[in-house]
């Protein structure tokens, strides 16, 4: 199958190593942010983090062709992503990042929740017990949560949108060429960002350390990361890719104990756990599946408003939803 005249899909394979390099990088950011937000305010980093990440997708965008409603579902995934990032650093100012850590993750819980209630059928067992042994396994990892306050509620606000992006994706990033979809993306958060990171505490009045911060975010953990995300989501179901996602803070954990820090008994049976999760998770295998029941209104709106301009089959296309 091509989508809108564009190369043929990757295989399912390929896709579970590109979402696992994303969620690589994506954990590779954590030792080099957590200084930097200490000394930026979150709106500004965030600004010049992904127009960054924007500016660095546009010169290979703009050597391919646009498709309809690219736009349109480029900025939906963004507010999906805006909305996460806000309401996440938000939580953090009155919960511990470990308590963030875990909830942030359980949107591997939400998605496939999402999954049952557009479709109205349960998830496939490999899937069940992934998440099963992906909760114990973050709980071991980042500690759980000592209890629900006013950062823990904005968190799971958090985790649901990230969840809602990983959804999203999978309903329109096999309509759109993978680079511009992202650099959409990107675009909407550093310009929604942008205007009122001049008016956060020392606006864009940055050290060395933290321009620097924001440039390797920019380039790994945002134009490489979500590129990856939106590559391999048109092939890999929503749920497997939030389980394949969790590979985040497992490689941030490691990375971390590489760096000196203490990971101990209990964080190493959750990052075996974890990974023992993703591994279940693709038991059952099988092909890009068939659509996966009532869409998100808008998508569904617009995937019959377009028919055949989008040049997709919707009978196959419409329903591979794989933190969206």
């Amino acid at each position: 199958m091509t989508v809108a005249g564009s190369a043929p899909l990757p295989s399912r394979a390929r896709g579970r190593w590109v979402l696992a390099l994303a969620g690589f990088l994506f954990g590779s950011t954590f030792l080099v942010v957590q200084g930097a937000v200490d000394r930026a305010a979150v709106l500004p980093f965030l600004a010049v983090r992904f127009l960054i990440g924007a500016a660095v997708l546009w010169p290979l965008a703009r050597r391919n062709p646009a498709t309809p409603r690219e736009v349109r579902h480029g900025i939906l995934a963004g507010l999906t992503l805006l909305a996460g990032f806000l309401l996440q650093t938000t939580g953090l100012k009155t919960t511990t990042s470990a308590t963030s850590a875990f909830i942030t993750y359980l949107l591997v819980v939400i998605v496939p929740l999402i999954g049952v209630v557009r479709t109205r059928k349960a998830p496939p067992l490999n899937v069940l017990v992934g998440v099963l042994l992906a909760t114990a396994g973050l709980s071991l990892l980042s500690g759980g949560t000592a209890g629900i306050g006013r950062g823990e509620v904005l968190t799971v606000g958090a985790a649901f949108f990230f969840a809602l992006h990983i959804v999203v994706l999978g309903e329109v990033s096999e309509r759109h060429d993978p680079i511009r979809l992202t650099m959409w993306q990107a675009l909407t958060v550093g310009v929604c960002c942008f205007f009122p990171g001049f008016f956060a505490p020392g606006g864009y009045s940055f050290d060395a350390g933290v321009w620097f911060a924001a440039a390797f975010c920019g380039v790994g953990a945002t134009a490489a990361a979500f590129w990856c995300m939106t590559w391999a989501q048109r092939v890999v179901p929503e749920s497997q890719a939030a389980i394949i996602l969790l590979l985040e803070p497992v490689s941030a954990a490691v990375l971390g104990a590489l760096a000196g820090e203490a990971l101990g008994l209990a964080g190493a049976v959750g990052a075996v756990l974890i990974l023992a999760s993703v591994l279940v998770a693709e038991l059952a295998g099988g092909s890009h599946p068939s659509a996966v029941g009532a869409e998100l209104v808008l998508l569904h709106e617009d995937a019959a408003g377009s028919g055949a301009c989008d040049g997709v089959d919707e009978a196959t296309a419409s329903g591979q939803p794989p933190p969206s």
